[in-house]
């Protein structure tokens, strides 16, 4: 992988697409992960304006420390960075108030109160870019945003920009060491950090990004007689996940009418 042409092409397009749109820079969401540490470390390369915010929900404090310990490593390398912390648990507590239904009535409201999370993120990530005049940096990799679609719909899928999603996440691990980011962001352990109790991607997904990967690289030269044993699984979880999430993966739907009824 040539992870120094990857990075310079990335931050050229992030430089021009600012530019057209006659922007300041980039806002992005900081989590602790290592997607987002490699979006905000190639915006801020791009040396326009670079806004990190850390935007806790009933937050880990493992998590918290890995933004703010990769937030601070990057202001000391770029001097058109700055970072803020958004405390957003006061507004979900309001919220699950005014939402919360008997969980035996609803079994998909912890889903969808972690669905909330992500879309109080956005919010919050779209107010701060219009007060700034910066758009909205989106942290999707290739897996999560055209393989399984593991993200949240006009939550973390609603961005602006998407730097990284045609690079599978085995990619942007290789971008983060070339980057030379913060060795607790290299190591930490994929999640998505919407839920109370701690669950990783790959207890979600049930497949590791690697195995992901290896099924998305073959999608559609393959079908599922090709393979055996723990490929087999994966292909199954991989094409469920990849059928379920069209609705999020394709651009809306839109009802043609006809001319002549106009």
């Amino acid at each position: 992988m040539q992870t120094e042409k990857i990075t310079e092409r990335i931050v050229s397009w992030l430089k021009d697409y600012a530019a057209k749109a006659n922007v300041k820079g980039y806002v992005i969401g900081v989590s602790g992960g290592v997607d987002s540490a490699v979006v905000s470390t190639l915006c801020a390369m791009t040396g326009l304006k670079t806004l990190l915010i850390e935007m806790p929900i009933r937050q880990n404090a493992d998590e918290v420390n890995r933004a703010w310990e990769h937030m601070e490593h990057l202001k000391e390398r770029f001097s058109n960075v700055e970072a803020i912390s958004v405390n957003l648990s006061p507004a979900f507590e309001e919220l699950y108030k005014t939402f919360d239904v008997k969980d035996e009535d609803f079994p998909a409201e912890k889903l969808a109160f972690a669905n909330t999370r992500a879309r109080l993120r956005m919010l919050t990530l779209y107010y701060y870019g219009q007060i700034n005049r910066l758009l909205v940096g989106g942290t999707g990799n290739k897996v999560e945003d055209f393989g399984v679609g593991f993200f949240t719909k006009y939550g973390d899928g609603g961005v602006d920009v998407s730097p990284i999603a045609d690079l599978y996440k085995t990619e942007v691990y290789a971008l983060a060491k070339s980057l030379d980011l913060v060795e607790s962001i290299q190591n930490a352990i994929p999640a998505d950090g919407l839920w109370d109790e701690a669950r990783t991607d790959e207890q979600q997904i049930g497949a590791t990004y690697p195995e992901l990967e290896k099924i998305q690289k073959e999608w559609g030269t393959k079908s599922e007689s090709d393979y055996s044993g723990r490929d087999l699984e994966v292909f199954k979880i991989f094409q469920r996940m990849n059928r379920a999430a069209q609705h999020k993966i394709q651009p809306i739907p839109v009802c043609d009418i006809p001319e002549e009824w106009r």
